[in-house]
């Protein structure tokens, strides 16, 4: 404590910058504290530190046309001699600087063993001349700075190394990371192989750092947005903290003096840097927010000093941080929070004040019920006096869903088709399933969408406005509509067409047998309704002229047309020649087309239209035309958190609806219906949605390729994908346990003793023995 206390009070100063003449790829400080060096591929400076400002002391990027060598990915300040540097060329030299030399280039040593950029480079914590590199070409050299070659190199069988650190505690260990995710610890006594490997990382790992007090303790950041620690003290490597960021960790270091503390920035994206508490990885203990671009580099200024940290940039500025400036997260922290369950519960967490100011208002209220199970039940966190951090009292109030039960959702992904049969089938079927669990009104829904896109003998729209008249179709009928309020399509004009009078007398006489015929006569009381003729018309419901055969017209109605050039109409007589009378007249051609209308609009007594039962819009209408109307129900169903009915219903249409809706819709509803599916564990269902699905995006999921990872079931070693014998112990990996032969297909396993073999035969074994059949004594189960 003596020791942290001088340091303390020699280091002083206040948040401060300088701009560079280029960006800085990397920063280091020498021993005292009191000079930093900054490199980067245009520039290779040393700045001392004063009280309130950068002063710069020297230029190491000297001559004309200074070479490669002087570019730099890294650099390095030995932490034992205030005059050796080191630097990490991006032409795979690694370079040596002596700052004692008299000459103006300050260039010691050169390896150029490397055959690629050299990412990292880093010295002996207590050797003057040992010196350690990773390059690109995936390999690490330890070089002896009193010779002019490399001591050792050491293989990680990988394409690039990212960083390497020599541990801090043991004299003999270093780290590397590499591209593939891997961590390697070596010995730098054995240059042939690792002492230890582990997948750190989902994806490359950038960056290492041992940490400066517990001698067993990494920390590692990599492309996945994760700071992990490791504790290597164990046999295997143990992940016993856990960071989420928001970017690419390009560098991890921990803070001294500060156990749980450690700094991170970002590798694109983000240009803040961070200290974490790695024992509350939700938010960062502290922000330092200055630079205007990617930070590059960090340190901290003094190995026993936690206030001052230095930082590198794009932004071609150096910057020293000072603790007590930085700001902290959890002062402009959120301490409401909302979050729904998988059944529908919410949970609503709040300050300690609000929840007890509400409690308080509720007694004095006396038109306030009391809590019920609908109402939210209450868990108030009360402080831990151990907890290192500002405690923030807080209540969880958890609303209970009332009929939360879900199986329907799960019954009807289960129980729904979709595909494999014709588009009637599925509408017929689906409406059933829904009709089965009470959900009324997605089955008349699939009945709807079965009528619309399912009725036989559907015209294209270009026929909407032929004539009435045409061959082969019969004539629609209207109950309880007002034409006033049907699409003009419908009640569009029709016009005569002269040469084809006869076909318009088949559509004006009906079946003989419905005339005259007592028993299709409409009945007051029938369940048949009553159908209209449809014509060019308006008027409402009553003014249509309906037949009745129980109440015969007792007054004949006479036509009176417009008298704009048109003569008066005879009387229509009531007998049964009036029907060879409008024969005649739909024949002849000199009827105009007003009258031919007219002349389908008048009342025949002597038969019932009853006999005419198809839909309305089976002949009329084409499916397009209700496209906008199922668009807005699927839109309906989705906004009311119904995507599995949105979901369903595309990929039952396809083709047919997916023109009306945008693809990025789509995407979002199948996905959300894929993701409540998996939740779920429908795997199964959720496969077949994705194989389904109208949406080129989602089609894809299921395509991906997928890498098994297999050992070998006699050494445990991995296996390499060259066939089925395994490259250390030259034994078949898959080996059935019933039949002794190679298992090529289907292969089970038994996870308590890891003997299996073919599907059929295990099965078969099982049904009359409990024992493995290797011999192995361990009583299997399969279920």
């Amino acid at each position: 404590m003596e020791r942290m206390a001088r340091v303390t009070t020699a280091l002083t100063g206040r948040t401060m910058f300088c701009h560079l003449d280029a960006p800085a790829n990397a920063i280091s400080v020498c021993r005292d504290a009191a000079q930093v060096v900054v490199a980067g591929r245009n520039i290779f400076k040393i700045y001392s530190m004063e009280e309130d400002h950068f002063v710069e002391k020297m230029n190491l990027r000297v001559g004309r046309r200074p070479s490669l060598n002087f570019s730099c990915a890294d650099v390095v300040w030995h932490q034992m001699d205030d005059n050796l540097l080191a630097t990490a060329a991006t032409n795979g030299v690694v370079v040596t600087w002596n700052l004692g030399k008299p000459s103006r280039n300050k260039q010691d040593q050169l390896f150029t063993e490397h055959k690629r950029t050299v990412n990292k480079v880093c010295f002996h914590p207590t050797e003057v001349y040992m010196l350690l590199s990773g390059s690109q070409d995936g390999y690490m050299k330890c070089f002896d700075l009193r010779k002019k070659d490399s001591a050792s190199t050491f293989s990680g069988q990988s394409e690039s190394v990212r960083d390497v650190q020599f541990s801090i505690r043991d004299y003999f260990t270093f780290a590397a990371t590499f591209e593939n995710g891997n961590v390697q610890l070596w010995d730098i006594r054995r240059p042939d192989r690792c002492e230890r490997m582990f997948t750190a990382h989902n994806g490359p790992v950038f960056c290492c750092d041992w940490h400066p007090e517990d001698r067993g303790w990494l920390a590692t950041g990599g492309r996945d947005k994760m700071v992990k620690v490791w504790d290597m003290n164990t046999n295997r490597a143990k992940e016993i903290y856990c960071v989420q960021t928001i970017a690419s960790v390009a560098r991890v270091k921990w803070r001294p003096e500060r156990k749980y503390h450690i700094g991170t920035c970002s590798m694109m994206v983000d240009h803040n840097i961070y200290v974490w508490d790695v024992r509350r990885p939700f938010i960062p203990f502290a922000t330092f927010e200055e630079h205007k671009d990617v930070t590059t580099g960090i340190i901290w200024r003094h190995m026993h000093d936690p206030y001052f940290l230095l930082s590198g940039s794009k932004d071609s500025t150096l910057y020293q941080h000072i603790f007590r400036d930085a700001r902290r997260p959890i002062d402009r922290a959120n301490p409401e929070g909302l979050c729904y369950g998988l059944f529908g519960d919410l949970a609503f967490a709040a300050k300690e004040s609000l929840i007890s100011s509400s409690s308080s208002s509720s007694s004095h209220d006396s038109n306030r019920k009391p809590y019920d199970r609908r109402h939210p039940i209450f868990f108030l966190r009360k402080p831990d006096p151990t907890e290192q951090f500002e405690n923030i009292s807080s209540g969880l109030s958890v609303f209970e869903a009332g009929g939360g039960d879900m199986g329907w959702f799960v019954a009807t992904a289960e129980r729904y088709a979709l595909a494999g049969r014709p588009l009637a089938e599925l509408c017929d079927h689906n409406a059933n399933v829904a009709r089965d669990l009470n959900r009324w009104q997605v089955a008349q829904t699939w009945t709807m969408l079965r009528i619309i896109y399912c009725s036989p003998g559907t015209v294209p729209s270009a026929n909407l406005n032929h004539s009435l008249g045409k061959s082969g179709s019969t004539l629609p009928l209207l109950n309880s509509f007002n034409l006033k309020e049907l699409p003009s399509g419908i009640v569009g004009e029709s016009r005569l067409e002269h040469s084809k009078g006869d076909s318009r007398t088949d559509s004006i006489l009906m079946d003989p047998a419905a005339i005259n015929n007592d028993e299709n006569e409409e009945t007051e009381g029938s369940d048949v309704p009553a159908d209209y003729l449809l014509g060019d018309v308006e008027g409402d419901e009553d003014e249509l002229y309906m037949m009745d055969q129980e109440q015969p017209h007792t007054e004949e109605q006479e036509y009176v047309l417009p008298q704009e050039g048109f003569p008066l109409r005879h009387e229509i007589m009531d007998n049964p020649s009036a029907l060879d009378h409008l024969q005649e007249k739909a024949e002849s051609p000199h009827v105009s087309g007003n009258e031919a209308e007219t002349v389908s609009l008048t009342p025949v007594e002597s038969f019932s239209l009853i006999a005419i039962s198809h839909s309305l819009y089976e002949n009329r209408l084409p499916s397009d035309f209700f496209s906008p109307t199922v668009r807005d129900m699927l839109c309906f169903y989705a906004e009311q958190g119904d995507v599995q009915m949105a979901a369903s219903v595309l990929i039952v249409l396809g083709e047919r609806i997916r023109k009306e809706i945008d693809e990025q819709t789509q995407e979002h509803w199948f996905t959300s219906y894929i993701d409540l599916l998996q939740r779920f564990k429908l795997w199964n269902v959720s496969n077949q949605v994705i194989k389904l699905s109208t949406c080129s995006s989602i089609n894809c999921l299921n395509q991906a390729s997928t890498t098994l990872h297999v050992n070998c079931s006699n050494c445990k070693r991995p296996m390499s994908n060259k066939g089925w014998i395994c490259d250390r112990c030259r034994q078949c990996a898959s080996m059935c346990a019933v039949c002794h032969h190679v298992v090529k297909g289907l292969f089970v396993w038994c996870q308590g003793c890891c003997h299996g073999g073919h599907l059929q035969h295990i099965m078969n074994w099982m049904q009359n023995n409990s024992h493995c059949p290797a011999g192995c004594g361990h009583l299997c189960e399969y279920s």
